[in-house]
């Protein structure tokens, strides 16, 4: 690392500073340039208090009224004024910034720009910046950028090191050819960088960004597309023929594998007697039985003397796949051993399961990303299934296929991509598609709500619980956010404690607690110890509670389709009828627009297709598909075109210069090999 490029050496930036920078992936200059925003703010001339309206951003001029009240709920600090002018007066509000009773005075003439909510009929402005008349003036009409922070880290600070990073005139030699560039209509790479932090108007950061999407799909591409190419060349060592174990699985079943099953298990079957090493991905929307199908393949390659592993993203949905295979191996009498292997396991557990691994004690090994350390010497892996795929980078599924003689490779997803797009993405993989539900697979009631049903909600809640069931409510943050005023899980969760009785036990989850604490809270909602769980994301890939009968959303505008679709498939895993409430905060027509496809649909692959013809250029920086396919800047839905075109110009390139020899693309080769060392690793698919 050039020792000049360290971040470090920005002026302002001392080593508490650095600090911070290095946990949002920031230590060099390149690092920071490459820190995009996540949207941006336009600052408009101040409004008449009059005239607001709640759910709004604006700025307001006045005098300061009252002086600063301070009060403390739990461990949260509210600080309180109000602000005049000649239409009327407006109520602020702070949240933990208790320093304010120093800083603003009663009679002080300033500008207060933030949102406005309506809290009990009264509109209140939460979380306002503070400006004096002069200093405002200064951001009018400019296109703001807005960063992703971390405590200690505020938007000033990101935005004056960026600025000061192009101040000093670091230009990148362009590596894109320039026939791609004509043919693709792309931006130089240095007005696009440029531009994207700093645009003079919507249209250039169209341009920008377009660029910058269309480089990270590119190079993304290529990397898959050289993957695939070494994958294609490996021999298939394992001597593996069909079994009549599968096929009596099949047979004893308690319930009819579905057509679409059978054709995927076929197509498996094949790869693995073939000659060549099998990658596959099998996508099947949630419930669609993927499970057993990647059971049948390790069954397959255990019943023919070898090892299969089976890693899954969390020590809980391990736990869970591990005593499945174990209880369906003892109900049908397979005479085969699995063993766990999770992070959160002592040393002596550990060493083991790592004999049983390397004697070939154990053929099935189930776990997390504890299966690819160094320590684990497998005897003869000939399978790898991963589940949930995309929580997994690309260079952990190479390092856990390398840890046999190139084993075969099954990935399964639930998350319904397009198909054309999954051919893309999954270049390194062939795909099958589960497109078939089970026929006594139940299905979930869905409604469509504001935010003035939650009463009735937690009513019909109260219900489910008093007949024994269970209820998931998803929150998409953690805690009170600078800017962006949503339904968050620590204060949820003490709020829903004042609406629900006091023998409803309600917990909360979210991914900034530790591994154990979130497993802790996760088995006891399995073992229905806990009745209501308040949650982010993180239960998207969570255990199989097939007591849970209730999903209740909020603030649902806020989610993607395709991952509102997998948290509604935490419900409806067992025999009782379970219902998904869809809690939209908005009053926008495209957010009820959208919100109706679920409560239309069950299908996540049509739900996906329809996600994708409703976006447009205009949604740069709206809704993302949160843990799906995360690209710095591009989203597959959003900019589906663009990743189309960079497929594309992957193959003109390609087809013109195979191994990247010419001159032209010496500038290529180089980003393609940096790319293959640090930027497959961080990409989670």
């Amino acid at each position: 690392m050039d020792q000049d490029s360290l971040i470090i050496n920005l002026k302002g930036v001392g080593e508490k500073t650095s600090a911070l920078f290095h946990k949002i992936g920031i230590d060099t200059v390149e690092d920071l340039i490459s820190y995009y925003p996540r949207d941006y703010d336009v600052y408009k001339e101040p409004v008449l208090i009059s005239g607001i309206k709640s759910d709004e951003t604006v700025a307001v001029e006045g005098i300061i009224i009252k002086n600063i009240e301070i009060k403390k709920i739990r461990s949260l600090t509210i600080v309180t004024t109000a602000i005049k002018d000649e239409s009327g007066a407006l109520n602020i509000t702070w949240y933990n910034m208790p320093f304010l009773k120093n800083a603003i005075k009663q009679g002080s003439h300033l500008i207060l720009r933030g949102r406005i909510n309506n809290k009990n009929g009264r509109l209140t402005m939460e979380q306002p910046q503070i400006f004096q008349l002069e200093e405002y003036k200064s951001v009018l009409k400019v296109m703001q950028p807005k960063y992703s922070l971390i405590a200690g880290i505020t938007n000033h600070t990101i935005t004056k090191a960026v600025k000061q990073a192009m101040e000093q005139n670091i230009t990148v030699v362009e590596y894109l050819p320039k026939y791609i560039r004509k043919q693709f209509h792309l931006a130089e790479y240095n007005f696009a960088v440029e531009n994207i932090h700093f645009p003079n108007n919507m249209e250039d950061l169209i341009i920008a960004r377009n660029r910058l999407v269309f480089d990270e799909f590119f190079l993304f591409i290529l990397a898959i597309r050289q993957l695939k190419e070494k994958k294609e060349a490996a021999i298939n060592h394992f001597e593996l023929f069909k079994v009549s174990d599968t096929q009596k699985l099949i047979q004893m079943l308690p319930y009819r594998l579905t057509n679409a099953q059978l054709k995927v298990w076929d197509e498996i079957e094949q790869d693995l007697i073939g000659e060549t090493v099998m990658n596959r991905l099998v996508q099947g929307d949630v419930g669609s039985g993927k499970t057993i199908i990647a059971i049948l393949g390790i069954l397959m390659v255990i019943s023919c003397g070898y090892q299969g592993a089976f890693m899954v993203p969390t020590e809980v949905l391990a736990k869970q796949q591990y005593n499945s295979i174990t209880e369906l191996f003892m109900l049908y009498q397979f005479p085969y051993k699995a063993v766990l292997l999770t992070g959160s396991m002592t040393a002596k557990e550990k060493r083991e399961v790592y004999r049983q691994i390397e004697t070939g004690g154990a053929q099935v090994i189930v776990g997390t990303h504890a299966l690819i350390q160094e320590k684990v010497q497998y005897k003869n892996l000939a399978l790898v299934v991963t589940d949930e795929q995309h929580r997994f980078g690309v260079r952990q599924r190479e390092t856990l296929s390398k840890k046999g003689q190139d084993p075969h490779v099954l990935v399964m997803s639930a998350t319904p991509i397009p198909r054309t797009l999954a051919i893309i993405l999954y270049g390194d993989l062939d795909v099958s598609v589960i497109d078939e539900l089970p026929a006594e697979r139940q299905v979930i009631k869905n409604c469509v709500v504001n935010s003035g049903y939650r009463q009735t909600a937690y009513q019909f809640i109260k219900k489910e619980v008093e007949s024994g069931r269970q209820a998931y409510i998803i929150c998409p943050m953690v805690e009170e956010s600078e800017n962006i005023e949503v339904e968050n899980v620590v204060e949820y969760a003490q709020l829903l404690k004042t609406q629900l009785p006091a023998n409803i036990r309600i917990e909360y989850l979210h991914g900034k607690m530790k591994a154990k604490d979130k497993n802790n809270i996760m088995e006891q909602f399995g073992a229905n110890e806990i009745q209501v769980l308040v949650s982010t994301t993180v239960v998207e890939v969570g255990v199989n509670v097939v007591n849970a009968t209730v999903m209740m959303i909020e603030n649902a505008e806020r989610f993607g389709l395709a991952q509102l679709h997998q948290l509604r498939g935490r419900v409806g895993r067992g025999k009782h009828q379970s219902y998904c409430i869809l809690v939209n905060g908005s009053d926008s027509k495209a957010s009820k627009k959208r919100l109706e496809i679920l409560n239309k649909s069950n299908d996540g692959f049509f739900i996906a297709s329809e996600d994708l013809k409703l976006r447009g250029p205009g949604d740069l920086f709206g809704i993302r598909q949160s843990g799906l396919l995360e690209f710095k800047i591009g989203d597959v839905f959003t900019d589906a075109s663009v990743l189309q075109n960079a497929s594309e110009a992957a193959t003109v390139i390609l087809d013109k210069d195979r191994n990247l020899e010419m001159p032209e693309n010496k500038r290529l080769r180089e980003k393609i090999d940096q790319y293959m060392k640090l930027g497959l690793s961080n990409l989670s698919l």
